[in-house]
């Protein structure tokens, strides 16, 4: 077997990642498109895909500052999983699930969804009651979802100390079978290729700098890279970024930016074939095709754009894992990193209309971004090509949080925002 140095795996892998971008066409943008997408994260390259597929929209631009799925795409922890509260939560991810379903035969291109499972533990009586309302509120909802004793977490997840002797001992879980992981990067890549060859212009390292309006209506976009590019809609999916995209437009969003810690270890045989989340010790981990666990915790209490983390939420995350799983003690870390997620008062996204005709944004996601691209993109998709939100996004508009029309998925979605 051929052995690589440090630097060659670091040069084969930008190598890789510049063959992926070359894959589709990197255009010189026209004067004017009928949709801007801002963004080229998932969740916008899903909305280009169903907007050239569904809604026959061919003259579209996706404009991404950097390189696709270079921002949250690429920084999450690849859980999918549809097991929300809240009706319309619920039915948000629902839809997302089933689109996941059979996303890889849709895009002819492998995301490697694996339904394997995903368990949120119960550490308290209050955990068990709250598991048991969500469970019976999925089941009311057509979502799969059982709940389960300590014994029965035992025998799906035999590393997991679950004898009583732990800080926090595991009483029970919910346990959502159809749930799993998918390869974030993939998801990203497959989106991409499927909207090139429809026809939509994908252009990379080509920042927005600002969100032209006249009389009250946006206009198109200014760019650093290429100028002004005028469009008759404009919908911006920047994630972590979003208030930032909100104020060139000259509102504000009721959201808060906050750094998402995960990391990975080196790779070890398989030990864990599910997914294990704990709310209480906000730790969360499964493990990748390639052996790495992957583990990730609750988002930082402070705010800031900053892509690397921090040594305490680190530190504490470890704890919380090695404690719920001894066996992993010794296993090193091999990398870390930090995403920024946007967060709404009520912890769900903001899928709208804004104060500015044309415009339109989709965030806020909090933790739930990745497991809803392909639901996020579908719907935004729709409402981009209509100019108004139809009846799964409407509940979503900004403007609930002046109206009152709150869905308070805050901490009853089994993790904590």
């Amino acid at each position: 077997m051929k052995r690589y140095s440090g630097f060659q795996l670091v040069k084969h892998a930008l190598q890789h990642q510049e063959n992926w971008q070359r894959m589709w066409r990197n255009p010189k943008p026209k004067s004017h498109y009928d949709i801007i997408v801002v963004g080229g994260g998932g969740h916008g390259l899903a909305t280009a895909y169903y907007l050239a597929k569904l809604h026959n929209k061919t003259n579209i631009a996706v404009i991404e500052k950097g390189w696709l799925g270079g921002g949250n795409t690429g920084r999450n922890t690849t859980i999918v999983r549809s097991n929300y509260l809240w009706d319309e939560a619920a039915h948000l991810y629902e839809h997302a699930m089933k689109l996941w379903e059979g996303l890889s035969q849709d895009l002819n291109y492998n995301v490697m969804f694996s339904q394997r499972g995903v368990m949120n533990l119960g550490h308290n009586l209050q955990d068990m009651r709250d598991i048991q309302r969500r469970v019976n509120a999925n089941r009311l909802n057509g979502i799969d979802g059982e709940v389960l004793d300590a014994q029965q977490c035992q025998e799906i997840v035999p590393i997991m100390n679950c004898g009583g002797s732990t800080r926090y001992p595991v009483l029970g879980a919910s346990w959502q079978p159809r749930a799993g992981v998918a390869r974030h990067d993939a998801v990203a890549w497959g989106y991409a290729r499927a909207a090139d060859a429809l026809g939509v212009d994908i252009i990379q390292q080509c920042e927005v700098d600002d969100i032209l309006i006249e009389d009250g209506a946006a206009t198109g976009v200014s760019t650093r890279q290429h100028g002004v590019i005028t469009a008759d809609r404009i919908g911006c999916v920047t994630a972590g970024n979003s208030g930032v995209t909100a104020a060139m437009a000259g509102f504000k969003l009721p959201l808060e930016s906050h750094p998402l810690q995960a990391f990975v270890s080196e790779p070890i045989k398989p030990i864990l074939d599910t997914v294990v989340m704990s709310n209480a010790v906000h730790g969360y981990m499964s493990q990748s095709d390639k052996g790495d666990l992957v583990i990730g915790a609750g988002i930082d209490g402070y705010v800031g754009y900053g892509q690397r983390g921090s040594y305490p939420t680190i530190e504490h995350t470890a704890q919380a894992i090695m404690e719920l799983f001894p066996v992993v003690s010794r296993v090193h870390m091999n990398r870390q990193w930090g995403g920024i997620v946007d967060t709404a008062p009520d912890a769900c996204p903001i899928i709208s209309a804004t104060p500015v005709e044309n415009l339109f944004f989709n965030c806020a996601w909090g933790t739930g971004g990745f497991k809803a691209t392909p639901g996020s993109g579908h719907v935004f998709a729709d409402m981009l090509a209509k100019g108004k939100a139809n009846k799964m996004a409407k509940p979503f508009s900004m403007f609930r949080f002046h109206d009152g029309a709150l869905i308070d998925e805050h901490g009853a979605a089994g993790v904590a925002h």
